[in-house]
């Protein structure tokens, strides 16, 4: 038998939950294949067999917690061919015994004595319901009575969707229920329908972190609004030659992290992070842009911003997104950033005051785009496409008069992009 076991993920994850495994039990695997889905705090990692053979055993179930270097499956290199499952074989013990009996008796014709059936056949034994162990487990949570289950696998396997998917009969063998008048709200509110999810170990962590930087740092937000006409412009006038040139997109993300690299080299202890009585202040500009994915809010990271030209800005994102949303970020991508870009106008977001990404001591939020109307001097008012964006920054570094200046800068360079070329 040869041991699978979790391999070494990265210096700061010690261990993750098995998200989904890939391959049953019984099932033949080659070297590389993949078995397993383990989700950690950052990304989920899939973990493939070093041997061949037949997987054997998994050690742990759908949303268990494993540790680096545990074991968590075993492979038989000797076996070359997938074995019948111990409900295969007994399926099939039951249909021979059954096939044989019913040829038994047609032998026997009108020499059977119906009224005194053999004694194997007078009462019929009640065999515990086969459920893989993630369908145990979701069952005792949901207090679920295993033999209620109607299984769809062809082998009568109970597994974790026909849990999901299962719903109790209201009114179990046709009994009527007597009716009771609801005594106040929370007789009403019982009768409500509930759903319990479990949380990803992604969300988990999200929700641990996101605490953690409130409690920690002294958080504060401030505010300005930026009037995108000459950005809008300049992609209005460009984008069609720039697709031509590099084949993506020019977008407003390139922008404002050159925008924002430009204001950071300005007011370098944005720039920064605490470490003990320490400030860590960093000369280099790796900038993280949050991406939404479907297990939640991850954070790649653009490397050497302050280095990259517009096209090669665009291009990280795109590539970044792409991989966060389907899943194939490797921790690599999300270590290591030193300011944060949100963007929440993708949503519709009008104002908001993002959280901070720790350790970084800087996150800016961009925000919805929208015609308001702004006075351009005394006499005279234009509706012009204006953004309000927000710095939330860590007061314990930056002092009020940084974060506003910083954000003005931002304001100032967007306003007239021409200066990022100058600048950024």
């Amino acid at each position: 038998m040869a041991d699978i076991v979790v391999p070494e993920l990265a210096e700061s994850i010690s261990e993750g939950t098995i998200a989904k495994w890939l391959k049953n039990v019984g099932e033949h695997v080659e070297q590389g294949d993949y078995l397993v889905e383990l989700e950690t705090d950052k990304v989920n990692v899939e973990i493939i067999s070093d041997f061949s053979g037949v997987l054997t055993e998994q050690k742990f179930a759908e949303g268990d917690t494993v540790k680096v270097g545990e074991t968590i499956a075993t492979v038989d290199e000797s076996v070359r061919t997938a074995p019948q499952t111990k409900q295969a074989e007994s399926t099939k013990d039951e249909s021979t015994k059954n096939e044989n009996m019913e040829s038994s008796s047609k032998n026997a014709g009108t020499n059977t004595n119906s009224e005194n059936p053999p004694a194997d056949m007078s009462e019929t034994k009640t065999l515990p319901p086969i459920a893989s162990p993630a369908a145990r487990r979701l069952a005792r949570e949901k207090g679920i009575d295993l033999n209620e289950i109607r299984s769809s696998d062809p082998l009568g396997r109970i597994r974790k969707q026909d849990i999901t998917s299962f719903q109790p009969d209201p009114h179990p063998n046709n009994q009527s229920v007597p009716k009771v008048e609801p005594k106040g709200e929370s007789a009403q509110d019982s009768e409500k329908p509930i759903i319990y999810e479990r949380m990803s170990r992604r969300r988990q962590t999200i929700a641990k972190r996101l605490v953690e930087v409130q409690q920690t740092a002294a958080m504060l937000t401030t505010f300005n609004e930026i009037d995108m006409t000459a950005v809008m412009d300049v992609r209005k006038r460009r984008k069609d030659k720039f697709f031509e040139e590099h084949d993506v997109r020019l977008g407003f993300m390139s922008f404002f992290t050159k925008a924002v690299v430009a204001a950071l080299k300005k007011y370098p202890y944005i720039n920064a992070e605490i470490q003990g009585d320490q400030l860590l202040v960093k000369k280099f500009y790796d900038i993280g842009i949050a991406v939404a994915a479907e297990e939640g809010l991850v954070v790649p990271v653009v490397r050497n911003a302050d280095r990259k030209s517009f096209a090669e800005i665009e291009m990280d994102i795109m590539e970044l997104a792409e991989k966060a949303r389907n899943n194939k970020l490797a921790l690599k991508d999300l270590q290591g950033g030193t300011f944060t870009i949100t963007n929440g106008g993708v949503f519709g977001s009008l104002l908001s005051t993002p959280i901070l990404n720790g350790p970084q001591v800087g996150i800016l939020g961009m925000h919805k785009i929208q015609l308001r109307p702004v006075a351009i001097d005394k006499e005279k008012m234009e509706n012009r496409p204006m953004m309000y964006v927000a710095l939330s920054y860590d007061h314990r570094i930056v002092d009020g008069k940084g974060a506003v200046s910083f954000l003005s800068k931002i304001k100032e360079l967007l306003e007239d992009p021409e200066n990022l070329l100058l600048e950024g």
